[in-house]
């Protein structure tokens, strides 16, 4: 089964996709954050007044659980320029982080969050974050990370770790954070 629904939560459009109940979300800034009554496409792809996301708030808290936070376990890992591949120095980060993952049973779901720097387009770069943290999870898959356990999510540029509009700076912003919801 696969599902598409696109919403605006106040602070930028957001799209969730899920496939056989994986859910993953990404999000696009550039929406109103006043609603519109009708911005949002259901699964089927039609707009309409009636259901979850009609108000364009999208999600509440309480339905997808705790906003998930950074613990000091989990490293970032970092990815060269337009490239989704796992780096060699990123494999030592992500073995490191599979461990913490199977020493803490209260940590019900990770979240690995995919940047990019400002370079490309958005759409580009959303899909390019994507990437990012589909390799990461499927490298943890791959260490025996239980795959229920792990979402990805694409932030693409919008959420820069360092601002700057040279490599000093884009190195950074080329990565794979890791949150945790109890």
């Amino acid at each position: 089964m696969f599902f598409r629904t696109i919403f605006c939560n106040g602070q930028g459009w957001l799209v969730r996709t899920a496939f056989f109940g994986t859910a993953v979300f990404l999000a696009v800034s550039g929406c109103s954050g006043k609603s519109t009554g009708g911005n949002a496409l259901g699964s089927d792809g039609s707009q309409g007044g009636a259901g979850e996301f009609a108000d364009g708030r999208g999600i509440s808290g309480s339905e997808i659980g705790e906003t998930p936070q950074r613990v000091d376990e989990l490293s970032t890992v970092y990815f060269d320029y337009d490239r989704a591949e796992i780096r060699n120095d990123a494999r030592p980060t992500l073995k490191s982080n599979s461990q913490a993952i199977s020493l803490r049973d209260e940590w019900s779901t990770i979240t690995l969050e995919g940047h990019c720097d400002e370079r490309g387009s958005e759409e580009y770069n959303l899909a390019l974050g994507e990437r990012r943290a589909t390799a990461a999870r499927r490298y943890l898959v791959d260490l025996g990370v239980p795959e229920s356990r792990l979402v990805t999510v694409s932030f693409g540029d919008s959420s820069p770790a360092v601002q700057g509009h040279d490599e000093s700076a884009w190195r950074w912003n080329r990565r794979v954070e890791f949150r945790v919801s109890r």
